[in-house]
């Protein structure tokens, strides 16, 4: 093993887990089963990427769905993510590029999405046993504050970046919501990634479609947060059209009439 990066460097304290206090560079660790595709990556989020690239399954429909069982019954893997969350703790966001902050809140909700579901799985929906759901609920503590999913969502990312892509970076754990990607969001390929994610959601079915007596079914993302996306059906149509595949685009020109929304809030589990 070369002297770069190796991920997952976690020590095993006599209380717990506790990260290493140099987690990225120059540490011999425990891996998860991916770790040699990304070993050699010198970035703050190779864990969450190796985590990512084991457990995500890509599906032919364009689902990626993520195995919350194999991901609980391995506790080696559970303790890096663990360690992984913790090290949001001490991290100064102030010292990051505004797309190296974006990545970092973006990872840590997923992150921490993951962490609340594997927690309490088995279950149907992350909405199971609330009567909306855990976001206001789940916390952690990051840039020395603690913060909700809600507040990281809502008050961080849709507030400072006001860019309609924030919806296509976080994932609520549910069929009907954006990919959880195979890969932690990282600056140097974030606006790619990000426009590859928007395309890759509105090119399925969940996305949009067009409807067999005409106009449009699309996400309930889109009259959710509807202000996000140009505050009217015609902006929620133009977003739509800067992402969609040539033949999409055509059909939604021909269509542009939004008639029904629709989302899944079932658990995005393998089947």
């Amino acid at each position: 093993m070369s002297n770069t990066v190796r991920i997952l460097a976690t020590s095993l304290a006599l209380g717990g887990l506790a990260l290493a206090a140099t987690p990225a560079f120059g540490q011999e660790a425990r891996t998860v089963s991916a770790v040699e595709t990304v070993a050699e990556t010198p970035e703050r989020h190779a864990v969450w990427t190796a985590i990512l690239s084991t457990y995500v399954q890509p599906g032919e429909d364009g689902l990626n769905r993520f195995d919350y069982g194999a991901l609980k019954a391995n506790e080696a893997d559970r303790a890096a993510l663990t360690a992984y969350l913790t090290s949001f703790e001490t991290l100064d966001f102030d010292s990051l590029t505004r797309d190296e902050a974006f990545a970092a809140w973006a990872n840590l909700y997923n992150a921490l999405t993951i962490d609340h579901m594997i927690g309490r799985y088995p279950v149907k929906s992350i909405r199971s046993g609330y009567i909306i759901g855990p976001w206001k609920r789940v916390k952690t503590v990051a840039n020395g504050r603690e913060v909700s999913l809600d507040e990281i969502e809502h008050d961080i990312l849709r507030v400072e970046w006001n860019d309609p892509r924030v919806h296509y970076a976080v994932n609520c754990a549910s069929i009907g919501c954006p990919n959880l990607q195979t890969k932690a969001w990282e600056a140097a390929t974030l606006d790619a990634d990000l426009d590859r994610a928007a395309r890759e959601f509105i090119n399925t079915e969940r996305g949009v479609t067009v409807r067999e007596r005409g106009g449009l079914q699309v996400s309930t993302i889109y009259k959710w947060f509807e202000d996000d996306f140009g505050g009217s059906e015609a902006g929620v149509i133009e977003h739509l059209l800067q992402y969609a595949d040539d033949d999409l685009a055509a059909q939604i020109r021909a269509n542009a009439d939004i008639k029904r929304h629709k989302y899944d809030w079932d658990l995005n589990d393998v089947q």
